[in-house]
């Protein structure tokens, strides 16, 4: 209830809607540091595995390759059966490949080339790809999320340079492993090097992916100058 004044000086009691909290919502007097996230979900379908990359550029490539020969071969079959003389680059290649042995340079060379071709397109159709892209733990079944590296590799730059006594920090991120080179002008180097470890190892384990990476910090003055 609140009080007011009305147009006389009286006093008059206003009425207050209060609204119920209930087991389904949210207090908002919470602190946000009592928010705890969603578990993740068991990987037991291979859910959190990477992501497959769609290939559009090979793919196209191929195709066109593809379109291309067979449009050749399709009017020359074509123009035989109208009673026409096939092509003259068919005949040459027949005739070549019928005359030359196999241990000739160039029946090797072509060999060779449709061999890394073929092993090319087995390699593409067998593995995911998107090595860029790192894939995060799955709080939802139906919603898949990944973080790239070097937005994971900016994160823990700006987490690493919070460490009191660093002056400058370059780090890699790779699929399994996070390279983090620091620079202290102050400080020991031993104490510098275990406060890295434990913010990184934190801000690693916030990222929330689903294989987090390993930790390597090395530590170092800076140069002389000059």
């Amino acid at each position: 209830m609140s009080e007011s004044q009305g147009p006389e000086g009286t006093t008059q009691r206003l009425p207050v809607i209060e609204k119920e909290t209930g087991p389904d919502t949210l207090d908002q007097s919470a602190s946000a540091a009592d928010y705890e996230p969603p578990p993740a979900l068991d990987a037991e379908d291979g859910a959190n595995r990477r992501f497959w990359s769609a290939r559009r550029i090979p793919a196209a490539i191929m195709a066109l390759l593809l379109f291309v020969i067979a449009g050749f071969f399709l009017y020359d079959i074509a123009s035989v059966r109208a009673d026409r003389p096939a092509m003259r680059w068919r005949r040459e290649l027949a005739r070549g490949l019928a005359e030359r042995p196999l241990d000739d340079t160039w029946v090797l060379v072509g060999a060779g080339v449709a061999a890394v071709l073929g092993l090319w397109l087995l390699v593409l159709a067998t593995t995911p790809g998107l090595r860029s892209v790192l894939p995060m733990r799955r709080t939802h079944p139906d919603v898949r999320a990944g973080l790239h590296r070097e937005l994971a590799a900016l994160v823990l730059r700006d987490r690493a340079m919070e460490v009191s006594g660093v002056q400058s920090v370059r780090v890699r991120m790779r699929r399994k492993r996070a390279d983090v080179r620091a620079v202290s002008h102050f400080r020991e180097l031993d104490d510098v090097r275990a406060d890295l470890d434990a913010t990184l190892a934190g801000a690693i384990k916030g990222l929330g992916l689903t294989r987090p990476p390993a930790l390597s910090v090395r530590v170092r003055r800076p140069g002389r100058k000059g």
